[in-house]
Order: structure tokens, then sequence, then C-alpha cells
């Protein structure tokens, strides 16, 4: 199971992953961060651009906050530096 740190733009225009930033992949999503909307797009979106199934993506710390921890099961770090087609940081 890997570890991904995101910095979470809710209420943006368009939704997808915008990049590095520093080392945490910056993700842009439509939802309002009420109630846990904004949580659920990031887990769809990170999901969809990893190839994997959006059960297979959890949050694991940051609920309220900006900066988020996701847990993605059945990937190691070096696969999602490869899916994501960028270099991930190393832990």
């Amino acid at each position: 199971m890997a570890r991904l740190d995101v910095k979470v733009v809710p209420g943006a225009s368009r939704e997808g992953v915008s990049g590095w930033l520093g080392d945490r992949l910056k993700i842009r999503v439509r939802q309002p961060p009420e109630q846990g909307r904004a949580n659920a797009a990031v887990a769809r979106v990170l999901a969809a651009a990893l190839g994997v199934d959006a059960t297979t993506v959890a949050l694991a710390t940051g609920d309220s906050s900006p900066l988020k921890t996701f847990e993605i099961d059945g990937l190691d770090d070096a696969m999602i530096r490869e899916r994501l087609g960028g270099k991930a940081p190393a832990k």
C-alpha cells in the first residue's frame, strides 16, 4: 500500500491532476469542501489518474485540511510515479 500526499483545490472550475507542487500532488475538484464532498471527489480523480478502482483509494489524514494523505491499495511508490508520468518524491 502506498501513501500519497496531495494538495486539494476545492471549488475549481476544472477537475484533474495539476501536477507536483513540491512533494505533493496538486488536485483540483469542482466539489466544495463541505460534508466530505471534496474528499470523495479527490479520491475519484486520483483513482482515475492512477487507473485503479475508486474503492482502493482512501483518505488517511487531512479530513478538513487542503493538505491530505491518501492510501492507495495495490500500488507502490514506483507504480504511482510511473502512472502519473512524473517524478514522485522519494519517501
